[in-house]
């Protein structure tokens, strides 16, 4: 039997060798499959969020918004005073978000100056907003007022794009086009409007956009409020801004003439206008939490669909009539709205994967 030399080194059996190989192999295989997140500026919060979650709140936001319509119309029928059925909104919303405070269901965060001063400024917006749809209701027509209110989607994305530098898909861009022009449709009608009752359509509907975005901002940037807690601190400056408007418009004295008057019963109307603003604080709750789980292009784009669901509601309840060329506006805004969801899904699974990238294996 010959001895092997010291110098000679170990030969490991072949059997040994292969394990070895497929071990190492299995490990790099592994490493691949692993994953480290990619921070991605242009990936938002709502790509996040489970879509059993947010398509929960988008249904329970919408039937809330129709509801809200609709009551909204029957009660405006007797209470003709928008700025004070504003306050009563955001009063209703202050004293539900203060209550659910005190049942220990809300904990406010600590603020600084710099936040404070923000969350005044989208209490001006939001008041803003209002008194741009007001006054623009009163030199344009109601058909041209909807129709211009349905471009709020493309305002929208024009915000993230030059501010946020936020992309999407070319199937988002192209389920705008039949969602803007189905709706359009929809509300079409007598066509009225002078030079500044045009430009301050325009201007409430960038503020409406801008009130959407900020709002989620708000509770998916670096402040992340909850949704209950920002209402809270928002609403009560509001509702003192819509009381000044109500005050300054000269609802507040038409509202005494009309209770002086003894036209309206007062416990009748104090009913109606008490469930009007619990339906609206629930509406706001709602709202707020499906602008941040589902995103503001969305919350818009539920503008749009709501306006045709409310043209065919109203024609079970309120008997209006509509034509060929408002029937089928509802068609193609039902189709732009399945295909906004589709190209929403998508991206959400594409952005979701893009996420990750296989680990370095040098820094193993």
């Amino acid at each position: 039997m010959t001895r092997r030399s010291q110098d000679e080194p170990d030969q490991i059996p072949f059997e040994e060798q292969d394990v070895e190989t497929k071990t190492l192999e299995l490990d790099v295989e592994a490493a691949a499959e692993c994953a480290e997140p990619v921070k991605d500026p242009n990936l938002e919060h709502e790509y996040s969020i489970p879509n059993a979650i947010k398509f929960s709140w988008l249904g329970t936001y919408f039937s809330l918004s129709l509801l809200l319509t609709l009551y909204n119309k029957l009660v405006l029928g007797m209470f003709h005073f928008p700025w004070l059925l504003t306050f009563i909104h955001t009063s209703f919303a202050c004293i539900g978000t203060l209550t659910m405070m005190h049942m220990g269901h809300v904990k406010l965060s600590r603020l600084g100056r710099r936040e404070n001063i923000a969350l005044v400024a989208f209490s001006v917006l939001f008041t803003a907003n209002i008194a741009a749809s007001n006054l623009s209701l009163a030199m344009v027509s109601v058909p041209f007022y909807q129709t211009i209110r349905m471009l709020c989607p493309i305002f929208t994305i024009m915000i993230y794009r030059l501010w946020y530098g936020r992309t999407y898909s070319f199937m988002t861009y192209l389920s705008l086009v039949p969602l803007i022009f189905g709706a359009a449709m929809t509300t079409a009608g007598e066509m009225t409007f002078s030079d500044a009752g045009f430009l301050l359509t325009i201007l409430g509907v960038i503020l409406a956009a801008l009130k959407t975005v900020v709002t989620n901002r708000f509770m998916t940037g670096s402040l992340a409020l909850p949704p209950v807690e920002f209402l809270m601190r928002m609403s009560p400056l509001a509702a003192l801004q819509a009381l000044a408007c109500a005050v300054a418009s000269g609802e507040v004295t038409a509202f005494r003439d009309l209770v002086a008057s003894g036209e309206v019963s007062i416990p009748s109307m104090t009913a109606a206008l008490a469930g009007n603003g619990f339906l609206a604080f629930l509406l706001n709750i709602s709202s707020f939490n499906t602008n941040k789980l589902a995103g503001a292009l969305t919350m818009t784009v539920c503008g749009n669909l709501k306006q045709c669901l409310t043209v065919l509601l109203g024609i079970f309840i309120f008997n209006v009539s509509v034509d060929l060329l408002n029937g089928a506006g509802m068609a193609v805004t039902m189709v732009g709205a399945g295909i906004y969801s589709k190209a929403e899904l998508d991206n959400k699974k594409r952005k979701q994967h893009a996420q990750y990238k296989p680990l370095d294996q040098n820094s193993r």
